[in-house]
């Protein structure tokens, strides 16, 4: 079997901390007959096993870039050897985890299994609770399960450590829907590493010895264990959420402290509130920090469990809840769309409606909480049950660094941490991602001062946290953004001055259109071309500003079910506005919204467009928010989408010049040794009808024929680059660039 010995370098993607997931330079891929997605095996000190992806065309060929996580499973630091190999999996029938009884007390062994869905694992290794991004059937359950381990771990779900205690078969083996996911129960033998490497698999005579506790594990109490309340925050410490803490205390204090000013004013309260917010906000944390300042006593109701029960168990335990209650009193129901659902009407639904009636007529308040408040009952939010709505907007830049300051204030930071600067690179980062965004760059820093640096956190430990941890409202974004600027585009001056009007300066610069009294630009359209470098601007763009990026498929958002499609695009430019500033990029644009008219299926296509128009230029104000489209089809899409206020600005991305393929031809050869024949000037002259991802691909192939002859190459020659323009030809259709330098003349006159 190949195996190759490469340096493990501390470098994860975004979407691949502590999922599992190590990327190598694709010729390392191929070097070992991998494809995309296959399970790797590493060994170091210890062994574990992985998920192979490919890295960055730039990345170095003697790397294999791995999370913490990773590098904890196999025992070595950044820097180290490991050798690395194929592995033949096999599918896991039984899994047996471990993790602090917090933990295991709160989650569901089912949740447990979707968050651990498609992971390779080992007994003996830590794994984290982010669920792998899947695609197909099995996404929503996912998502499902993503959602339900916010609202019940609370903040920082996405930093919990457990321990693989046991696995049947034995080896490395993949969780799969058939796999049966257990938390170990109490009392059990602790887990035995079996490392086939390290023969740590003791014989069956010989006495286990005892486990060394791990960090990210505790002793497991029984599993009828309730799980402990949460640290209550005194409301003077209180970041980020004053103004609405401020609110609600003014309500529950008049109502149970001040009732003869009510009386004497001649009016009444009610105290059915609703508080409304994106999750991780800290909706729950407000509340409880509202009711210990005005001497309440809370019980909390987490409303999906209620509604997963039966009908006479549900009623059973919301009855044993609300029977807690002792004047004054606060009723915290969680997630209250679970039990009044907006779309149905059930016997528990009205079962509830009624409970919130009788609690309030009693004296007591109920707050319920939700992330959708549009999916709400809204007979739940009539007169006399929840009149109150108070709602927790995304942090600003200002919120930010508040709260960034209350979760640091135990640690040592250096005089070079500014914390209004990480602030604003944190865009769409809540409460519970900023916590989360602390704790790793703590990490980074306790990795250091374990090798004897610095103690201090340090601004490279908040840009590798920044690195890692993604913001919650950008769960589902599928951009991977480089460490480029339009700095980094050569050529296309006017393009990307146009660029950094039309996209920049709305999301760098919102007060100054806002002063002069102008809406900011909505929209762009970048036509040209296929690889011509559309969607590499549109990383340089993201790379330029502090905003999130949000990209989608064209095609991803259209469903064959009846308002489906549409409920897609306003849940994409929903999550946009809570992400804000945001750049929503959409690719082949031409699939989503063509001309409206030809659909001769069921008129989705028409449905789509039109939804499309009224995100764009309807009522609710995209502030904050553009969108950028691209294709190569601009005559396809409809041409409302293209009028001002909408996709307003066409910016036509020409195909590279020869000045422009020869850098691009730099670019890709950077990490190349490149022999000293190989000219790439007149290389890129005589590469016509050549885009630019043509280019790259030269190159690229250039480097393997140089494998091919020998598996020792040191360099790339001109022969080398002869054979590879053998076998890559160039893309661009003569007659395609000739209708859209037409199309973009007739455009700008």
């Amino acid at each position: 079997m190949t195996s190759l010995n490469l340096t493990i370098s501390l470098r994860p993607a975004a979407l691949d901390a502590r999922r599992g997931i190590v990327r190598l330079h694709p010729e390392v891929l191929a070097a070992l007959g991998l494809l995309p997605g296959d399970p790797v095996r590493l060994h170091g000190r210890r062994t574990t096993t992985g998920i192979a992806l490919a890295a960055e065309r730039y990345a170095g060929r003697g790397q294999v870039y791995a999370d913490d996580l990773t590098l904890g499973n196999v025992g070595a630091i950044d820097g180290d050897e490991v050798a690395v190999e194929p592995v033949a999996l096999a599918a896991a029938r039984r899994v047996v985890v471990t993790a602090p009884v917090e933990i295991t007390a709160a989650v569901s062994a089912e949740t447990l299994r979707l968050a651990l869905l498609s992971k390779v694992v080992s007994v003996g290794d830590e794994v984290s609770l982010l669920p792998l991004d899947i695609g197909g059937a099995g996404r929503d359950s996912v998502e499902q399960a993503r959602r339900s381990l916010s609202n019940t771990v609370g903040m920082g779900w996405t930093t919990v450590l457990l321990s693989i205690a046991d696995a049947e078969p034995a080896e490395a083996v993949m969780i799969t829907s058939d796999t049966v996911v257990s938390w170990q129960r109490a009392g059990s033998a602790p887990p035995v590493r079996r490392r086939h490497d390290m023969h740590l698999v003791r014989p069956p005579d010989e006495p286990a010895a005892p486990a060394a506790p791990r960090a990210a594990t505790a002793n497991l109490a029984p599993a009828a264990a309730e799980t402990p309340e949460p640290e209550v925050v005194d409301f003077e410490e209180l970041a980020g959420v004053r103004a609405e803490a401020e609110q609600l205390r003014e309500l529950l204090d008049l109502a149970f402290h001040h009732r003869e000013v009510l009386a004497t004013v001649g009016t009444e309260i009610s105290l059915g509130i609703l508080v409304t917010g994106p999750s991780g906000t800290g909706k729950s944390t407000l509340i409880r920090s509202v009711a210990k300042e005005v001497k309440a006593n809370l019980v909390h109701v987490w409303a999906p469990d209620i509604a997963a029960l039966a009908a006479n168990d549900a009623n059973a335990a919301l009855r044993r809840q609300v029977a807690k209650l002792t004047p004054p009193g606060v009723l915290m129901v969680s997630g209250v769309e679970a039990l009044a659902p907006r779309d149905e009407s059930t016997p528990m639904s009205t079962v509830f409606r009624k409970t919130v009636r009788t609690i309030l007529e009693a004296g007591h308040s109920v707050v319920c909480t939700t992330a959708n408040p549009e999916a709400v009952s809204p007979e739940l939010r009539q007169s006399g049950l929840l009149e109150h709505e108070i709602g927790i907007p995304m942090p600003d830049a200002l919120a930010r660094k508040e709260l960034l300051t209350a979760f640091t204030q135990t640690m040592r930071l250096a005089a070079e941490v500014h914390l209004e600067e990480v602030a604003a690179k944190a865009p769409g980062f809540v409460a519970a991602d900023l916590s989360t965004l602390v704790r790793e760059a703590g990490v980074r820093a306790a990795m250091r001062a374990k090798e004897g640096g610095a103690t201090a956190l340090q601004p490279q430990d908040f840009t590798a946290a920044l690195a890692t941890v993604r913001p919650s409202s950008m769960a589902d974004s599928t951009l991977e953004l480089a460490q480029i600027t339009l700095d980094d585009v050569g050529d296309m001056t006017e393009v990307k001055q146009t660029l950094t009007e039309a996209v920049l300066w709305p999301l760098t610069y919102p007060d100054t259109f806002t002063r002069l009294g102008i809406e900011a630009p909505r929209g762009v359209l970048l036509y040209g071309p296929p690889g011509c470098g559309k969607t590499y601007l549109v990383k340089a763009i993201a790379g330029s500003g502090r905003s999130n990026v949000m990209s989608v498929k064209g095609a991803e958002l259209l469903n064959k079910w009846v308002g489906e499609s549409e409920a897609s695009v306003r849940e994409l430019f929903r999550r946009a506005r809570q992400a804000a500033p945001t750049l929503l990029f959409f690719d082949e644009l031409d699939a989503l919204a063509p001309v409206r008219g030809q659909d001769s299926n069921s008129g989705t296509a028409d449905r789509v467009v039109a939804s499309l128009l009224t995100e764009l230029d309807g009522v609710e104000s995209l502030r904050n928010v553009v969108v950028i489209g691209a294709t190569n089809r601009p005559d396809m899409i409809d041409p409302a989408l293209l009028r001002p206020g909408r996709l307003e600005r066409l910016v036509y991305v020409p195909p590279p010049d020869a000045e422009a393929r020869a850098a691009i031809l730099r670019s890709a050869s950077k990490d190349v040794p490149l022999a000293s024949d190989v000219d790439l000037d007149d290389l890129g002259a005589a590469l016509d009808n050549y885009s630019a991802a043509d280019c790259a691909a030269l190159i690229r192939e250039s480097a393997l024929s140089a494998m091919r002859e020998s598996m020792d190459a040191s360099e790339v020659t001109r022969e080398h680059v002869a054979d590879a323009r053998t076998r890559v030809r160039p893309s661009l259709n003569p007659e395609q660039l000739a209708w859209l330098e037409n199309y973009a003349k007739k455009r700008a006159s």
